[in-house]
């Protein structure tokens, strides 16, 4: 049954048609169940009905209609479960239909066919003879539906099957750059792809090195010229994106890899594409969203240089008018070769919202969705609405609606002019109360990190990424010049540098972690307790660079105990009197940084008054406490939709932290993606906490909206929405009550679906 169940999902997904997929269905079907008929109705949502698309065993020119909860098969939809009867007819919610002929059919077995608690259609087999189908038939058509599910939900995101007869009106992806785009779509499929290199062998071995040489050339000279195009349009963080592109080129690990291949008799392109998918898988598997959008990059890098390599010129037709662009995969290369008037948004059916690419449409200002699955032929030059804010695509929309977002696209124009103003300004409640505003970074060259006005210093420096470029752990050498220009960047306000935090949910290319449950297994402060030698390495790296700037706070990740505190801070505590007894000889002086914690694993909650005792700051990140407090693994679309800073667990766990944070008078602050949320933030502050780190893109923001709100006013809100008992309640009310005090711009996107 396995075998059969598979053939027929698979004969169902290479159909090439809606017509040809169902007929295949319900025939296979029927051979498969040794059943007399097989028939499948889809949901039609306009017409709140179940229409019959296709049968085996009743009359196919039969016109069969069924309103939702409408006989056996409304019901089958109604109940989203399985009804199985030994006499269909005599069933109270049967409706014949006779020009079916189904009147010789007495056993009725009808499944529905859900996807994300949607339902798509109702399958239904029949026999003449009355009888209940066994455990065995039933339980082999109801996985049968589950994977249908997939497949016709796939083909209607592709703007295919189910939208048959007409473009899908909605398509949804990840938000990546705020905005609203209004153009025509123009689909770019002009690059080269890696996936399409075949394995190659190469007759001439110094051909090949030459044309690697030379690709490698060309790409260094295309990111410069880039580079330089935007010296003007862009802040020197942006512009550092240009940078890390040739950095990454002139990286001796991936020039090694790739010459080695070719040296091995392997195609220069071959080469190329081997060594860029092992470096971007290192990245994907990652489960930190800055991380993980790292393999883009590298996978970016891949695709140009295999667009040198097989030098191939643009096709691009002439463009006239303003367009949004939709490609595969969004490259820098794309966005520069569009000028900034013609391009509306973009638009990638793959990449990550923290991927450079997406980095630098938030530079431009160009609203950004990626993770759109979209057909591309059927939506080339159709009129377009694209929502940076939610993530959302909408063809051909109505003239209610495009009139609604064109007046948004003005009101988005004033407040920008606004938000860039609120800048400068030091973050402020309207009655004065002062929030502090750090950043999230990642990379001495990222966009997060070159930008030094405006904000109080660094929340939060992610220190993982020179460890993962490369084949071997970093000297303290090596680590020491990377953390001393981080914190030179940063003259007098303080950086908060996390120790390593890695293991089986960030494995390193050299020292391979094979765990059933990464997210629970060897990583953070786990990881690197195991090994003292690389955390006290780490440390007195991060120590030395300190020396004369005074400005360093060390943050530990993945605390779960006061043991593994203390643990920790014996060793912190060796490292230093190690560097401070190196820095008295040279006749410096090493300051003592301050040691503080991540507060993201729950068991930290019970244990706060203890910890208090043991650290100078604590840090919440927000993410994975909540990923942990609802056991939800946020990157699994399946579950995604329940991943909710704003549940109420969440919000009870944050509450507490903020109180036991006051009453031991300890600095707190949130790191986490909800710290950057208009919402987030609001309540938040309203909790109490008075230091948020956030993204660059949301820093004006977020000033802006604290500058509007009085303090004793959020308070009594943010009481209120501890009280409720679901995420939607919370984010509806507190976006009502920021409407109240005029911040209806920052928040009517999110009530526009």
């Amino acid at each position: 049954m396995l075998t059969q169940l598979r053939n027929i999902v698979q004969s169902v997904a290479a159909s090439a048609d809606l017509h040809q997929a169902l007929q295949t269905l319900v025939q296979q079907t029927c051979v498969a169940m040794h059943t007399e008929c097989c028939s499948v109705y889809l949901a039609n949502p306009e017409q709140a009905s179940f229409d019959l698309m296709a049968t085996q065993g009743l009359d196919p020119a039969a016109q069969v209609s069924l309103s939702f909860g409408e006989g056996l098969v409304g019901l089958v939809g109604e109940r989203a479960e399985p009804i199985n009867l030994a006499h269909a007819r005599e069933h109270p919610a049967f409706k014949p239909f006779p020009a079916t002929g189904e009147d010789a059919f007495q056993s009725f077995l009808g499944t529905p066919i859900i996807y994300r608690k949607t339902v798509l259609g109702v399958l239904v087999v029949q026999q003449h003879q009355p009888r209940q189908f066994d455990e065995s038939e039933e339980s082999f058509l109801v996985t049968l539906a589950a994977q249908l599910a997939v497949v016709f939900a796939h083909a209607d995101a592709k703007g295919g099957w189910l939208n048959a007869s007409q473009s899908p009106v909605l398509l949804e992806g990840v938000p990546a750059s705020p905005g609203v785009g209004i153009a025509n779509a123009w689909c770019d499929d002009s690059q080269p792809r890696l996936e399409d290199v075949a394995p190659a062998s190469c007759l001439h071995v110094q051909k090949e090195l030459d044309r690697l040489d030379a690709a490698l050339d060309d790409a260094s000279v295309e990111f410069r010229r880039l580079r330089k195009r935007f010296d003007k349009e862009l802040q020197k963080e942006a512009l550092a994106i240009f940078d890390l592109f040739v950095h990454l080129l002139n990286d001796p690990m991936l020039r090694e890899d790739m010459t080695l291949r070719i040296q091995q008799g392997d195609e220069a392109a071959w080469a190329v594409r081997q060594t860029v998918e092992t470096f971007s898988s290192r990245f994907a598997a990652m489960d930190d969203p800055y991380l993980k959008a790292r393999a883009a990059d590298v996978k970016e890098l891949g695709q140009r240089l295999l667009y040198f390599l097989s030098e191939a010129s643009s096709n691009h037709q002439p463009i006239s008018s303003p367009i949004v662009l939709l490609a595969r995969e969004l490259t820098a290369g794309m966005l520069a070769s569009i000028p900034r008037a013609l391009l509306a948004g973009v638009v990638a059916e793959e990449g990550a919202a923290n991927s450079h690419a997406a980095i630098l449409a938030r530079a431009l200002g160009i609203p950004a969705v990626m993770g759109v699955s979209f057909s591309a032929p059927r939506l080339h030059n159709k009129s377009v609405i694209l929502d940076g804010h939610k993530g959302l695509l909408m063809i051909e929309p109505a003239a209610p609606l495009l009139k609604e977002y064109q007046q948004l696209v003005q009101a988005e124009v004033s407040l920008q002019s606004t938000l860039d103003t609120a800048l400068a300004s030091p973050g402020k409640s309207q009655d004065g109360t002062r929030i502090q505003i750090h950043l999230n970074a990642g990379l001495s060259a990222d966009s997060s990190i070159a930008i030094n006005q405006g904000v109080d210093g660094v929340g939060l420096f992610r220190t993982e990424v020179p460890f993962l470029m490369q084949r071997r752990f970093p000297s303290e050498d090596e680590q020491v010049k990377q953390y001393r220009a981080i914190l030179a960047s940063y003259p007098d306000k303080p950086v908060v540098m996390r120790t390593l935090d890695i293991g089986g949910d960030k494995p390193l290319p050299y020292l391979s972690v094979d765990e059933d449950n990464p997210f629970l297994g060897w990583r953070g402060i786990r990881f690197t307790l195991d090994h003292p030698d690389i955390f006290l390495i780490q440390v007195r790296a991060m120590l030395r660079a300190s020396l004369g700037l005074d400005n360093l706070k060390l943050l530990l990740p993945m605390i779960s105990g006061v043991n593994e505190l203390l643990e920790a801070k014996a060793l912190i505590a060796r490292a230093f009197e190690e560097v401070r007894q190196e820095a008295q000889l040279a006749g410096e002086v090493l300051a003592k940084p301050l040691l503080g914690i991540m507060v993201e694993v729950p068991s930290v909650l019970y244990q706060l008054d203890g910890i208090a005792q043991e650290v100078d700051f604590l840090s919440v990140g927000t993410n994975d406490l909540t990923q942990y407090l609802l056991a939800v693994d946020r990157n699994n679309a399946r579950v995604a939709n329940i991943f909710d800073a704003l549940h109420p667990s969440v919000l009870h766990a944050l509450s507490l932290i903020a109180t036991t944070s006051d009453r031991h008078q300890l600095p707190v602050s949130v790191c986490g993606e909800l710290a950057g949320d208009p919402v987030g933030a609001a309540l938040l502050v309203g909790l109490g906490y008075r230091q948020l780190s956030m993204n660059t893109r949301n820093v004006a923001k977020i000033k802006y909206l604290l500058s509007r709100l009085s303090l004793p006013r959020l308070q009594k809100q943010t009481e209120q929405m501890l009280s409720l008992s679901e995420p939607g309640q919370v984010r509806t009310q507190m976006e009502g009550f920021l409407a109240e005090q005029g911040l209806d711009a920052l928040v009517q996107i999110g009530r526009m679906r």
